[in-house]
């Protein structure tokens, strides 16, 4: 039975910017009084919005970063990325995916996953069991990073050709074609990553 590891809920943006603001206020050692006076609100208005006990206008927000020395822009600027930061996968559970033209005794999992319509990297660990498979050659945007793990083989790009032995690693211009060329010694486990850069 896989175990599936529940997201922390989303902060509302009351209980995020209340969060921020105290964290700022705490961070420079200043009490609520301080800032409640310089700022112009009173000390119980301060203290129901570090709790998420009310909602605040944006000039109160605007006066209250002045305050603490931080830009507005920075108060809501990780709202929309909570719990996007990190992704772990745990050994043997990334994603399975068929690329084109690849056969059977060679599989790709896919270690990460990025949000939004735009991917920026790809990592994916590359397994080959079978010598005598004919692999495709591949050709994309960005640029690739090959760690061989496990085994040995001959990789192309273009007209070169690299041999790899485990802990080499190999980085290209991925629009030129490549691929694997020969496997000397399998199993082989490959870890490539794809960095397709900002477009």
């Amino acid at each position: 039975m896989s175990k599936t590891t529940e997201t922390p809920p989303r902060l509302k943006l009351e209980q995020y910017l209340g969060m921020q603001i105290r964290r700022q206020r705490q961070a420079q050692e200043l009490k609520i009084a301080e800032v409640a006076r310089i700022a112009g609100i009173s000390q119980g208005m301060l203290s129901k919005i570090e709790n998420a006990q009310v909602s605040t206008s944006l000039d109160t927000l605007s006066r209250l970063c002045d305050v603490l020395g931080m830009p507005m822009s920075k108060l809501f600027s990780q709202y929309d990325q909570q719990g996007s930061g990190a992704l772990l996968v745990k050994s043997d559970e990334g994603l399975e995916v068929v690329r084109r033209g690849t056969e059977k005794g060679h599989t790709y999992h896919l270690l990460n996953h990025t949000r939004g319509p735009k991917k920026t990297f790809e990592a994916y660990m590359v397994s080959m069991d079978d010598a005598s498979e004919e692999f495709p050659t591949f050709s994309h945007p960005g640029t690739e990073f090959l760690h061989l793990l496990e085994g040995e083989l001959v990789y192309r790009h273009g007209n070169g050709l690299y041999p790899m032995q485990a802990g080499d690693s190999l980085t290209f211009d991925a629009e030129v074609p490549h691929g694997p060329e020969q496997l000397i010694q399998v199993p082989i486990r490959l870890l490539s990553i794809m960095n397709y850069g900002k477009e």
